[in-house]
């Protein structure tokens, strides 16, 4: 008689990797092409790059694909040090509308009480300006900010999180958050409840030891 090999957990997970990238693979073609769309919805995402992304993401989470991430822009279109009123206004502009169809999109087909969407970044702008020569004046649109890690924002939609709710708040000039400041570890424990996951035991191994996401993480979530 043939003996049955053991199981291979590290195996096992690189063929169902294979397996979802060919099904992903396949479905490609359809879930990109958003002119299956009907007129009506695609209007709603807008006729910008940014509508055309989140409409597709929409579409793949429709057909199961678990992470999907959206950058807006060519590069890093929000790093402003020059013309910050006139780009932020433009690029407000280009993310607003789609964004809000994503939402609405989700909510009315069911999924987004069980699709989690972060929006964000890793730093914010400070409230004041820089000038490239002092002696400009403030109405000059050469005018930018640096960027700031003491104070910005992220918000989260769906997935459980408690819709309205506004945790946190900065100084009266926006430079550095001063009520219940949050820590990124707070944020990363957040998001691995709302997923499913207990942080405290989700671990890695790497270089002999075992890693957590939260690893010096002192907080509550």
């Amino acid at each position: 008689m043939r003996g049955v090999a053991p199981r291979d957990g590290q195996l096992e997970a690189r063929i169902q990797s294979f397996e979802l990238a060919y099904r992903m693979q396949m479905d490609a073609t359809d879930a990109f092409d958003i002119a299956r769309e009907p007129e009506t919805v695609r209007e709603r995402y807008g006729p910008g790059t940014q509508g055309r992304q989140l409409l597709i993401a929409r579409r793949l989470l429709e057909r199961g694909v678990r992470f999907v991430q959206v950058w807006h822009g060519d590069g890093q279109p929000w790093d402003n040090h020059d013309d910050i009123e006139e780009n932020h206004k433009r690029l407000a502009k280009e993310s607003d509308q789609p964004i809000a169809a994503l939402l609405t999109d989700l909510k009315e087909r069911g999924m987004l009480e069980d699709t989690l969407v972060i929006w964000g970044g890793e730093f914010g702008r400070t409230p004041t300006v820089e000038f490239a020569d002092a002696r400009r004046e403030c109405r000059e649109k050469s005018m930018g900010a640096t960027t700031i890690t003491t104070g910005f924002t992220m918000w989260l939609a769906g997935g459980g999180v408690k819709g309205g709710y506004v945790h946190g708040a900065t100084d009266e000039f926006g430079f550095k958050a001063t009520e219940n400041p949050l820590h990124v570890h707070d944020l990363h424990a957040t998001l691995l409840q709302l997923l499913g996951f207990d942080h405290t035991k989700l671990t890695f191994r790497h270089a002999g030891r075992d890693f957590r996401l939260t690893e010096s993480y002192t907080g509550t979530s």
